[in-house]
């Protein structure tokens, strides 16, 4: 059967990459409001039909260069990108968080690296934060933190890092606004005969080759780390999508049908993390549970302390753990939500304990059924 272009409307978590060269005007160093306007529009259609939407948005040090006197345009000293982007980041919030509210979006800045989305105890801390954002209706807009970040600095990756926090949110769709209207068979501005390739079944070496390099001033990307955006994203189940921001409503004109890339993924973002979790991680230690809360697993609730009779090894929170039933046999696993010291205090206690045994007030979840994956699945 031959593959079929999704519908935009068929998506329920989108994040959006806006890259520095849409959101500013490389000349000025101001943001390109009536085009940020009209995007915020295009975001809270998903908002209005029930959809979840994050923003990965560049531009604090294009912005901020601008504020600190820096030269406009042309390369900057590391340490003049870390300035720069230290002030830009307080403009870049304050700009989305003005814009989003003028279409009843509320905006929630957060800032990661690469690092955040790989270390497991900061991954899990993001994915909680971004996910409670969420929750409460919020917009997550996420930028690469600059001032700390300094090989995303000198190499840019935003690409990767939005197919990242895709992946870490389970989002099912990743949209790339880009200077261009998606992949080619060649570079368009060298070969006038190059064609667009408006679908991407799976990513081959065929398809890697096709990638080529940043053209614009301001872009730190290009098509080869879109191309490696595309692999992490269709991996973990996350469609992605590259399509031209040089328009008004960029993304509503991806649901119209205008020139765009589609990367297709078999799987689907729950399935796909379940099989990270169970076959990809290497368990640090496990969590022996009773036959209740064996039952309660099996029907898809998350592991309570309550549950839970014997810890063993050491861990960390955030790494994977076996979870073992009453006989000793693996039933799952899953990434844990405290290390193993706190974990063995709060074995066989109710979760509205957990703040007066730790003086914190933790999470309600051992181990959350969104992170946990059991034999079979």
């Amino acid at each position: 059967m031959a593959a079929v272009t999704p519908k935009l409307a068929s998506f329920r978590r989108v994040v959006v990459k806006v890259g520095s060269s849409l959101l500013i005007d490389s000349k000025a160093g101001t943001v390109n409001a009536d085009w940020l306007r009209a995007l915020a529009e295009d975001l809270s259609d998903f908002a209005k039909r029930g959809a979840s939407v994050l923003v990965v948005s560049s531009g604090a040090i294009a912005l901020g260069r601008t504020v600190v006197k820096l030269p406009a345009q042309g390369p900057l000293k590391l340490e003049e990108s870390q300035a720069a982007a230290a002030v830009g980041q307080i403009a870049l919030a304050r700009v989305w968080a003005e814009t989003l509210a003028a279409v009843n979006l509320t905006a929630g800045q957060i800032l990661l690296t690469l690092g955040d989305t790989e270390e497991r105890r900061r991954y899990l801390n993001a994915r909680e934060t971004i996910g409670k954002l969420l929750e409460l209706g919020a917009v997550p807009v996420i930028n690469e933190n600059d001032t700390v970040a300094t090989t995303e600095i000198r190499y840019g990756d935003n690409d990767r890092l939005a197919a990242r926090v895709a992946t870490m949110m389970s989002a099912d769709l990743l949209i790339l606004l880009s200077d261009i209207d998606g992949l080619y068979s060649a570079p368009p501005h060298k070969n006038s005969s190059a064609q667009l390739i408006p679908l991407v079944p799976r990513v081959t070496a065929e398809i890697e080759a096709m990638a080529g390099e940043a053209e614009s001033e301001l872009s730190r990307g290009g098509m080869r780390t879109k191309i490696e955006a595309a692999k992490i994203a269709t991996a973990a189940g996350t469609h992605m999508v590259i399509a031209s921001g040089r328009k008004l409503h960029p993304v509503r004109a991806i649901a119209e049908k205008a020139p765009c890339t589609w990367f297709l993924t078999p799987a689907n973002p729950v399935t796909a993390r379940k099989k990270w979790i169970g076959g990809a991680l290497e368990p640090k230690g496990a969590i022996h549970v009773d036959a209740g809360a064996v039952a309660a697993l099996r029907r898809g609730k998350s592991l309570l302390p309550a549950g839970v009779v014997k810890i063993s090894g050491a861990f960390a929170r955030g790494d994977a753990v076996l979870i073992r039933d009453p006989e000793g046999s693996e039933i799952g696993r899953g990434l844990v939500a405290y290390d193993s010291a706190d974990a063995e205090r709060l074995k066989g206690q109710n979760s509205e304990r957990i703040e007066a045994i730790l003086g914190y007030r933790g999470r309600s979840e051992m181990v959350h059924r969104d992170d946990l994956a059991l034999a079979g699945e």
